[in-house]
């Protein structure tokens, strides 16, 4: 049983429905493609990554597997096939006019319900009836005469005249806002009534491809690849090195928990333990602060893997994704062009770069030498000194580095086409710097982390200069957003507690247990985690990560929704041996 939308139309596909947001232009997938312009089809302008692409007003394909016994159709599966048949739909009364007319919605589509002049009863509890109510509709199928024939519904050829009307929960009269995908009310009011915001049909298709796609890469995981589904602790030991870590108090006094912000250790450890090819969907915690892209908790992929090199993890990945690639958007092909860490430093200025558009930096260092410009000349002849530009095409704006994508911003919120919104440039970028000097605190610290093993050919720099030391690791970069990062790890023991006593100044206490462990016999391994919601969030083309979360926290880390993080009560305190400093309390929070 399939609902349709008149957004793309796939058939005998194995996916269940059609992401409608994403690339609306052609891509040669098969003959059986509705697109954009054809009979059938109405678009609307939204605005995506400031470029001006066309959308569906309507839902996304989607294969109706809910069985229900008290409903026998969904609001987007009636057709002109059904005409003269008895249904019962339920769904949210989306509008209504003077009790004579009725769109009634659900997460498959939209019903036009007629009442009958005569049928004065039914008219008046439709009136009475507010928006958002959830309903049921009993009534027979009709097709609509030809001049009301609505091709933007993929209901549209019919209408279901109504016998009875049910109001199953209603709405209160004073919602915060009504569903409409015209006019969204701004992120923190969404935030704070979720539960209404889900009812959007863009969220409704973000949630749902992800759901699809994190399917799709179980199946070739487990099926195809031999994969082990592992899932590890979230309450574990601080581990220093990385990002600021969440602290959970304990029972026993002066004892704490974190939340772990990746398994890192934990599949380390199920390498040793065995189990050669592991994978989780990890919920993963890092105290990051108030960042505009950031959440507080996050969805990745984790996978580890014995005895491989770093073009086995690659094309494991890259396999992965081929598989788990949704139909509906342009078809990628591997392998992923791979350039180094330098590279893409000297080239784009970014070690994550958006190779949809060129625009290469170009060394000008040897025109500015002599350029009768003093503080120009004086500046390229200090040690370490060296100057960049690039060229962009319609426009004279000296830019470097990051302001090379905002300046590809700028001129395409002016209309001037940079980047093809339709286009998925993957990219890998390796051979990282080991470790980084930190001037703050004058220490030397892990690049990615400290279980990362270095190249081959740089293993001497670890005892003599390790700053010079280049890394097994490996960064997966889509459209300039990186969506997945991992390494070779080390195995070797006393290569370990060097790399975390002598150049890391990382003591046994927090790690001693891994040490422990790669003492007993652990075999080569590596991996890779996927940002698993930045990902779906590059395939949807939305603009944060907010959007492919169904219940996620605002830019400050709260939720507006539970008002998490709150208060505890004094038991609670003394139960977990909290002291909490009046002063220390902020009243604004």
């Amino acid at each position: 049983m399939i609902s349709r939308v008149p957004v793309l139309r796939f058939v005998e596909r194995p996916w269940s429905f059609l992401y409608p947001r994403r690339c609306m232009q052609r891509s040669a997938l098969n003959n059986s493609v509705w697109l954009l312009g054809n009979a059938g089809v109405t678009t609307t302008r939204v605005f995506t990554r400031s470029l001006k692409i066309k959308r569906s007003s309507d839902y996304m394909t989607v294969t109706n597997k809910g069985r229900s016994s008290v409903k026998t159709h969904t609001c987007g599966e009636l057709r002109d096939s059904h005409e003269g048949q008895q249904v019962i739909l339920r769904g949210y009364l989306q509008y209504q006019r003077m009790g004579k007319f009725a769109i009634i919605r659900d997460a498959f589509g939209k019903t036009q319900v007629i009442i009958r002049e005569e049928d004065i009863h039914l008219q008046k509890e439709i009136i009475n009836t507010n928006f958002e109510s959830y309903v049921e509709v009993t009534g027979v199928v009709h097709l609509r005469p030809v001049y009301q024939i609505n091709k933007s519904m993929s209901t549209g050829e019919v209408e279901v005249l109504a016998t009875t009307y049910q109001v199953l929960n209603q709405a209160r009269s004073d919602l915060p806002f009504l569903i409409r995908d015209y006019s969204k009310p701004k992120e923190p009011l969404r935030l704070k009534f979720r539960y209404l915001d889900l009812r959007h049909s863009e969220l409704q298709a973000n949630l749902r491809l992800k759901s699809q796609v994190a399917k799709k890469m179980r199946d070739f995981l487990q099926d195809k690849e031999g994969f082990v589904e592992i899932t590890t602790p979230t309450l574990s030991i601080n581990t220093p090195g990385g990002a600021q870590e969440f602290v959970v108090p304990s029972r026993h006094p002066g004892k704490f928990y974190s939340l772990v912000q990746s398994p890192q250790t934990y599949k380390q450890l199920a390498m040793i333990g065995g189990f050669d090819r592991y994978f989780q969907f990890a919920v993963c915690y890092r105290d990051e602060g108030a960042k505009p892209d950031r959440q507080p908790e996050f969805l990745q992929l984790d996978i580890e893997m014995s005895d491989v090199t770093i073009e086995d993890v690659k094309q494991l990945v890259e396999d992965l994704v081929i598989y788990a690639w949704p139909p509906h958007l342009p078809p990628i092909s591997s392998p992923f062009p791979s350039i180094t860490y330098s590279e893409a430093l000297t080239l784009y200025g970014t070690d994550k770069p958006d190779t949809r558009f060129d625009w290469k930096l170009q060394d000008v260092t040897h025109l500015l030498k002599n350029c009768g410009a003093s503080v120009l000349e004086n500046a390229v002849l200090m040690s370490g000194n060296s100057a960049y530009s690039f060229i962009i095409p319609q426009g004279q704006l000296g830019l470097l580095g990051k302001l090379r994508l905002q300046a590809a911003n700028v001129l395409e919120k002016a209309g001037i086409h940079v980047r093809n919104p339709c286009s998925f440039n993957f990219l890998w970028v390796v051979d990282f710097p080991l470790f980084e000097y930190e001037p703050d605190s004058g220490k030397i610290m892990a690049v990615h982390h400290p279980f990362t093993l270095p190249r081959k050919d740089d293993v001497d720099y670890l005892y003599t200069d390790p700053l010079k030391a280049r890394s097994q690791h490996y960064d997966l970069v889509l459209n300039g957003c990186e969506v997945g990062g991992g390494s070779i790890r080390i195995h070797d023991p006393s290569m370990q507690r060097y790399v975390l006593q002598k150049i890391l100044g990382i003591g046994e206490k927090s790690l001693g247990f891994l040490n422990e462990a790669l003492d007993s016999g652990a075999p080569p391994h590596g991996g890779i985690a996927l940002g698993f919601d930045r990902y779906i969030a590059e395939l949807c083309g939305s603009n944060s990560i907010r959007d492919v979360i169904a219940f996620p926290k605002s830019i400050e880390g709260r939720c507006l929704m539970s008002g998490a993080p709150g208060d505890i009560t004094e038991e609670e305190k003394q139960l977990y041996n909290l002291i909490v400093k009046s002063n220390s309390v902020k009243k604004d929070f």
